[in-house]
């Protein structure tokens, strides 16, 4: 990853406050991720980091996208996120000190806002109250994926589909109340999330752009009422 700027502008600032976890941090724990931050450059298909690196700190998408998974010895590769401006994440390592558990990936050009890893603790560990947003930052992942395996045994794939879609047009809860309507996910990465094939996914997709739900566009998906899409995951 290349750095570019060293500080936040104000216009980076107010984005990143537009993250419901970020918006609820503390105005010291805000002040202290945009001092000692910096942001840098991904080509398409970089790598930020790999299964089994180093923990380098907590990290933000600014602008782009990062795949979130890892490659199987097979050479097939298992999806498990897709991360879009401005959700934070890296927040397991802090935690835990342990090594990166996923490979993230450059989905086109990427800016990341990264926070090193022993700054970022020198100054939670004088500030100890603010280890439990780092906690409320995974425990809200947390939440998301007993969901989703839930949602593995127990719903068709017309629905979870359009429960995985709700959540990325929700940023995984980030924008509760500003949904995105166009969603840049082509269908391979999303039946890759989902753990089917790339023929199911469409068939699924097919069947909710015919409720009425969403429109399909090349490599994007552009939802046409998401009251309609919350009904169809059987969220509403």
């Amino acid at each position: 990853m290349r750095s570019s700027i060293t500080t936040a502008s104000e216009a980076l600032q107010a984005a990143l406050r537009t993250d419901a976890w970020f918006g609820a941090c503390a105005p010291s724990l805000q002040e202290a991720l945009l001092r000692l931050g910096r942001a840098g450059q991904l080509a398409a298909g970089e790598r930020l980091f790999t299964r089994g690196a180093s923990a380098e700190g907590l990290c933000c998408v600014t602008a782009g996208a990062l795949r979130v998974g890892s490659l199987q010895p097979d050479g097939s590769e298992t999806l498990l996120g897709y991360v879009e401006p401005y959700q934070w994440f890296g927040e397991i390592s802090l935690l835990d000190g342990l090594p990166r558990t996923h490979d993230a990936v450059a989905d086109g050009d990427t800016t990341v806002w990264q926070v090193p890893q022993t700054e970022l603790r020198a100054w939670l560990d004088a500030n100890p109250a603010h280890w439990q947003d780092v906690a409320r930052l995974a425990c809200a992942k947390l939440r998301i994926a007993f969901t989703m395996l839930e949602d593995i045994a127990h719903l068709p794939l017309e629905q979870r589909l359009a429960k995985r879609l709700w959540w990325v047009a929700h940023g995984n809860g980030t924008r509760p109340d500003a949904p995105r309507r166009q969603l840049r996910l082509p269908q391979e990465q999303l039946a890759l999330m989902l753990g089917v094939s790339r023929q199911s996914a469409n068939k699924a997709l097919r069947a909710l752009e015919d409720k009425g739900v969403l429109k399909l566009r090349y490599g994007a998906i552009e939802l046409v009422d998401v009251a309609t899409l919350a009904r169809a995951a059987g969220l509403a």
